[in-house]
């Protein structure tokens, strides 16, 4: 006897239940949340969405592509999940609603704009406020119609309790690692101030983030180093807002951007006739940013004489402006970032070595993006949401030969790259394709990466019998120079790991499901099971 929708859900409820006692990732109680959910009401795809202020940011989703977990979906530019907010109640958008889907061009393993589909959507509430809201949609145009309406509002809050169930666990381990008061005043901060927003999952950002959650409620100096590109600015911000001189101004100079002559005047001020053109008092940056926080961008290009300078006030915490014999007290907290490698810089006589150990109290080092993975399409993800805002279109994505290049392309420019790469390909694909396309798609020809088909395989794959790789025919086309080297890819990460798809798929960055789906795409016969 097939079973009823209501059985369903308390099958479900009950190994969410038995999740409390163990100890799981966060992201991981998400996703058993939505497998359950796919239990009770099978949908093509599921996402879990967190308000913040009027964005709805995805922490999990189920059918949708990996970079939607990158999207911020600001809620008065999609009327669907507006709807959904503004309701009490489950709400159900069939193929006929007039109204564009978010996730059109999204969902795994299909192509273009979903012409048919069914869609339900629910408001998570926790504690009398909304919190977030959790999605269905399905392909088949009837799927939702037989669901009674109090079996979708029991899944809600189903959702809403496992959720708070999951903020709490999180809340408490938090507690026994920094501290309940620790965590307090962490957690009023974050309500205080816009924080700036950092994005990945990959471990090395995972770390970065608990440096950084380490470090920012002390007054350490902190050398931020890392490639061009790599988000240094984000990562001082970050500091700041989660510091105790998080309602206090955080300014920024930027070292390499000022003639020699001017650096002393922006950092220390000067009065009135120091020099030609003072025509009257000014302050410095250091003043400018009493009590709270002071970036030296591209500390690695300040000029020798002006190391000594800042040196004696870091050390006494007193300067002097330009022309001027009287001291003045600051209270300034000092973060530096650079793209130099200071310590070579200070053994080539570059750089002074007690200045740079006075700012490497806690040296701070942002991974560059081709060691982040997959973080490469959850950051693209967050740009084609800016960008289709800015362009004014229904629907932005990568097709799947681009999201290949993405990943094993090297960034030498870093995330920055990313994001002009990704703006430069939109307004191609614009132009290609018109405004009128449903589904606005990035293929290969838009994002011209340096070293074409080639980057995409990230490295051949090893000779055979000391034979050296055969070269693509000449007149191949493009998509299927693609096609070959991921299919020569696929087949060395198999031959190197006997045939275990599982592990094949972890050496290539992809989760298994994946791995299986773009074999068969490719031609490739999966191994049973």
């Amino acid at each position: 006897m097939p079973q009823t929708l209501a059985s369903r859900l308390l099958d479900s409820l009950l190994p969410l239940l038995d999740d409390l006692a163990r100890d799981l990732p966060t992201d991981e109680r998400y996703r058993r949340l939505l497998n359950a959910c796919h239990a009770v009401v099978p949908s093509d795809a599921i996402a879990l969405l967190r308000l913040e202020q009027d964005v709805l940011v995805p922490v999990a989703v189920l059918g949708l592509r990996h970079d939607t977990l990158g999207r911020r979906f600001a809620v008065a530019e999609h009327p669907r999940l507006a709807a959904i907010l503004q309701s009490t109640e489950p709400v159900r958008f069939d193929a006929d609603s007039p109204l564009p889907d978010p996730y059109d061009g999204l969902v795994e393993g299909h192509r273009g704009h979903l012409p048919i589909h069914d869609c339900l959507g629910c408001t998570l509430w926790l504690d009398d406020r909304p919190w977030g809201v959790l999605t269905l949609d399905t392909l088949d145009r009837a799927r939702f119609g037989p669901i009674d309406p109090p079996t979708v509002a029991s899944l809600s809050r189903l959702a809403a309790a496992t959720v708070k169930a999951v903020e709490r666990v999180a809340q408490l381990a938090h507690h026994a690692e920094e501290g309940h008061l620790l965590a307090e005043q962490f957690r009023a901060s974050a309500q205080q101030l816009q924080a700036p927003e950092l994005v990945g999952q990959s471990p090395a950002f995972r770390r970065l983030l608990a440096e950084i959650d380490t470090v920012a409620h002390s007054d350490l100096t902190v050398l931020i180093q890392g490639e061009t590109g790599t988000g240094k600015e984000l990562v001082a911000q970050m500091l700041h807002a989660h510091s105790a001189r998080h309602d206090r101004p955080l300014i920024t100079l930027n070292c390499a951007a000022l003639p020699d002559h001017l650096v002393e005047s922006e950092l220390f001020g000067h009065v009135r006739g120091a020099f030609s053109g003072a025509h009257q008092d000014r302050s410095g940056r250091f003043e400018l940013a009493h009590q709270g926080t002071l970036l030296l961008d591209e500390i690695g290009e300040l000029p020798l004489p002006m190391q000594a300078k800042l040196l004696r006030v870091l050390q006494t915490g007193q300067l002097q402006r330009v022309g001027s014999d009287l001291d003045r007290r600051v209270d300034v907290r000092i973060l530096a970032a650079t793209n130099r490698d200071l310590a070579d810089a200070v053994r080539r006589g570059r750089f002074r070595a007690d200045l740079y150990h006075r700012l490497s109290v806690y040296p701070l080092q942002v991974p560059p993006l081709r060691e982040r993975g997959r973080d490469v399409l959850l950051l693209a993800g967050f740009f084609l949401e800016q960008i289709r805002l800015r362009l004014r279109v229904r629907n932005l994505r990568l097709s799947s030969a681009a999201q290949a290049a993405l990943l094993a392309y090297d960034w030498p420019g870093n995330v920055r790259e990313l994001e002009h790469l990704l703006g430069r390909a939109a307004l191609k694909a614009l132009a290609r394709q018109g405004r009128s396309t449903a589904v606005l798609t990035l293929d290969l020809p838009e994002l011209d990466l340096d070293g074409g088909p080639a980057a995409v395989a990230a490295a051949p794959p090893a000779p055979q019998q000391g034979l050296a790789a055969a070269p693509p025919p000449p007149d191949e086309p493009l998509r299927d120079s693609v096609a070959r080297l991921q299919r020569e890819r696929i087949q060395d990460a198999l031959a190197r790991h006997d045939q275990n798809w599982a592990a094949a798929a972890r050496s290539l960055g992809l989760h298994a499901a994946n791995l299986h789906r773009l074999a068969a795409r490719l031609g490739l016969k999966p191994a049973a099971g």
